[in-house]
């Protein structure tokens, strides 16, 4: 069973900056795409980020130019720097990574951008 795990959430004043990790285990196969979503209370959980094969990336307008995705193929691992973070990014993060047809979820981590 692939556990995609995330790491790296927590309190962080505007202006702030925070690094998230997610590792996927369970599996010998490369996660051939991978991604990061958020959702806030009370709102639909949304695409922040993503990164195919090893360098096509592609983000969310609200993140262009403060986030950047990236990935360690060999440990199926995948971060999201996260720089001059606002108060609206405050959600909770979820790593989400692909093999053929088939999604895994990790289970997320919370994000609170606050003074």
């Amino acid at each position: 069973q692939v556990q995609l795990v995330e790491s790296g959430g927590g309190l962080v004043q505007p202006g702030g900056s925070l690094r998230l990790s997610c590792v996927g285990s369970g599996t010998r196969f490369r996660l051939n795409a991978m991604s990061w979503h958020r959702q806030a209370l009370g709102k639909e959980r949304e695409l922040v980020a993503g990164i195919i094969g090893d360098s096509k990336r592609y983000y969310a307008d609200s993140v262009k130019g403060r986030f950047t995705i990236s990935r360690d193929s060999a440990k199926n691992a995948v971060y999201l720097q996260m720089d001059s973070l606002k108060a609206e990014d405050t959600a909770v993060y979820f790593c989400r990574g692909t093999i053929g047809s088939n999604d895994f979820w990790g289970q997320g981590t919370q994000v609170t951008v606050s003074s």
